[in-house]
């Protein structure tokens, strides 16, 4: 076991280096940092924990996830004590330019990925442990370091039986139980057994100690290594400010930094520290991951006769692609058989994870997946992808590359009624910074996109449709992030009409109408919402007298909104047809009619624009 006082005086230092670099910064979370420095100083020197500090990438490092991260200031001085951030760097914590931001990000080099929004460390966990269990098969451990706070958070507790249901026996969390929160009392308060009760219900291995006891911190990380098929869960009491009497369990000093002078009164009571000692880390084993051979995908193959419906084409394009993108995991929320994620599980059933209803917890292990290498596609329902989007919105400053598939989107999934109809999601996915928001409108088109989703780093939204839909493309036919295509137009069109999914073949539809009548308009397939087709839209304003954006998708946000931002500087008129009134059940024409998406509601205002202008 490790030197007991060695390690004591390292969490001294620890103290030391979070006391004055948030009283540097004149702000932060040091009594945050100080209720758990004790456990980390354990957990990083003890012995147990195995990293290359020189090489933060190494697939064989020990994970170590900071889901409280408010105690920011305890990880950076972590690494402070290990000797790979200098003094001089950790005083500029919270500074503009500094890697040391104020909640850990990625730009921190020992970060594994941003956290700040609580309740999210334990599932970005749990896909690095299905990683290292399942995918690279590779003994590294993932620990989490969790606030009690946030265990009030449902998304953890999906995450817990999830992890217990794949037998992560390589997953640890730690839960620092210090009582107070934000505001006051936590829910619990001290009363350990709560936590255990509830830990030990959901299948976890529950060890409970005090979290200043250097000997029952190290045993308890010790004995989480015996443990096998099922993860482990070290509940931990601890003082919120431990180390500095005057603000040791008083309520009032989170997310308070110590001024000067009570920085000089901290200091003395914590007593010489040796800003020279440093602690060591053990080196993991040098391991080559598990991967599939890499070949070249098939080409795409449908019979423009038969129809084929989005979601199907999905399915079918994960399984087509996977030999040219072996890093391809696939996690689905309960509905593969919807989303036709079903197809790549018959295939390829290591590759993946069926994450129940639970939304949350799987756009969190997606993260987790990305950022041990992966390229996960996350499939559900378009409208419970809604659920997730705290989870969504952070992986974007972890520099996630995460596919997300919605299914059965829109007024024209029918009769299930508008709980299940999609109609935020375009808005809420082109939010994210340099997010890409495609919706294919037959199989085709779906196929190809899927393969440069697969391609792009970054997040990318696909979205598709319920119902059977034409061929329209040929299988040679390419399609590239950004683009669209013109399906009809001639030097005569009167009006641009623009459609996505379900709707361009409404506009379909609505062409040979107007056509028969002796009107001819431009159908563009906007199928790269995000980002945008410029050129193509312009190109279509010079030429036309009017635009019509039609979308199976309310106003805010959509495709209308797009294109206007991609035309404020073009004066041409612009006229949205969108979904304005409350969905209800019916069948999908029905629906479209209603909402005045449907191919008459299209000829109606191509008719009116001409008559007003």
């Amino acid at each position: 076991m490790a030197n007991i006082e060695e390690l004591e005086r390292i969490a001294k230092l620890i103290r030391y280096f979070s006391l004055v670099s948030t009283t540097e910064a004149g702000s932060g979370h040091p009594t945050s940092s100080l209720s758990a420095a004790d456990l980390m100083t354990g957990l990083l020197f003890g012995g147990t924990f195995r990293f290359d500090a020189d090489l933060p990438e190494h697939p064989n490092n020990d994970r170590l996830i900071f889901s409280k991260g408010h105690a920011s200031p305890l990880l950076y001085s972590l690494w402070a004590a290990a000797g790979t951030v200098s003094e001089q760097e950790l005083m500029s914590l919270r500074k503009f330019g500094s890697p040391l931001e104020g909640h850990p990000t990625t730009a921190f080099r020992y970060t594994e990925a941003s956290t700040g929004s609580l309740g999210q460390g334990l599932p970005i966990g749990l896909g690095m442990a299905l990683n290292g269990r399942y995918l690279d098969a590779l003994p590294y451990r993932t620990y989490v370091l969790l606030g009690d706070s946030e265990m009030s958070e449902g998304s953890q507790w999906e995450a817990m039986e999830l992890a217990a249901y794949y037998r992560l026996d390589n997953l640890v969390g730690i839960i620092d139980v210090n009582r107070l929160g934000q505001r006051g009392e936590t829910m619990y308060g001290h009363d350990l057994a709560a936590y255990e009760r509830k830990v030990s219900a959901f299948g976890w291995e529950a060890l409970v100690i005090d979290g200043h006891a250097m000997p029952e911190i190290l045993a308890a990380f010790e004995k989480a290594l015996e443990v096998k098929e099922r993860p482990v869960m070290v509940i931990a009491k601890t003082i919120k400010g431990k180390g500095v009497s005057f603000i040791e369990d008083r309520n009032g000093w989170h997310g308070k930094a110590l001024k000067k002078e009570e920085l000089a009164r901290a200091l003395e009571e914590l007593g010489p520290v040796d800003t020279s000692l440093r602690g060591e880390l053990r080196k993991p084993e040098d391991l080559k991951p598990g991967k599939p051979a890499s070949g070249k995908a098939e080409e795409v193959s449908y019979d423009a006769a038969k129809p084929v419906a989005t979601r199907h084409a999905y399915g079918n394009a994960l399984v087509r692609i996977f030999p040219h993108f072996p890093d391809v995991v696939v996690l689905d929320a309960e509905v593969s058989n919807s989303t036709f994620a079903e197809v790549f599980k018959a295939a390829h059933p290591g590759r993946f994870f069926e994450m129940y209803i639970a939304e949350q917890n799987m756009a969190g292990a997606a993260l987790g997946l990305s950022r041990r290498g992966k390229i996960p596609f996350v499939s559900t329902f378009a409208a419970f992808l809604t659920r997730a989007f705290d989870q969504i919105r952070m992986s974007q400053y972890s520099e996630a590359d995460i596919k997300f598939c919605g299914s059965h989107a829109g007024v024209s999934i029918g009769e299930d009624g508008s709980s299940q109809m999609g109609l935020e999601d375009i808005a809420m996915f082109r939010t994210l910074l340099d997010s890409v928001v495609l919706y294919p409108c037959d199989a085709v088109a779906t196929e190809k996109l899927v393969e440069e989703a697969a391609r792009y780093k970054g997040i990318v939204y696909l979205r598709t449709t319920r119902r059977d839909t034409p061929i329209i493309y040929g299988n040679d036919e390419e399609f590239t992030i950004g683009g669209s295509k013109v399906v009809r137009g001639g030097e005569d069109d009167s009006v641009t009409v623009i459609g996505a999914g379900i709707t361009l073949h409404e506009a379909l539809a609505a062409y040979e109408e107007l056509k028969e009548e002796g009107i001819s308009i431009r159908v563009i397939d906007l199928y790269s919402i995000k980002p945008v087709d410029v050129k193509t839209l312009k190109k279509a304003a010079h030429a036309t007298r009017a635009i019509v954006t039609v979308e199976d998708h309310f106003a805010e946000g959509g495709i209308g909104e797009a294109v206007r931002s991609a035309m404020a500087d073009v004066d041409v008129p612009i006229h949205t047809l969108a979904v304005r009134k409350m969905p209800k059940s019916g069948k999908p024409d029905e629906l479209l009619e209603y909402e005045e998406i449907s191919r008459k509601a299209i000829v109606g205002k191509v008719k009116v624009i001409l008559e007003r202008s």
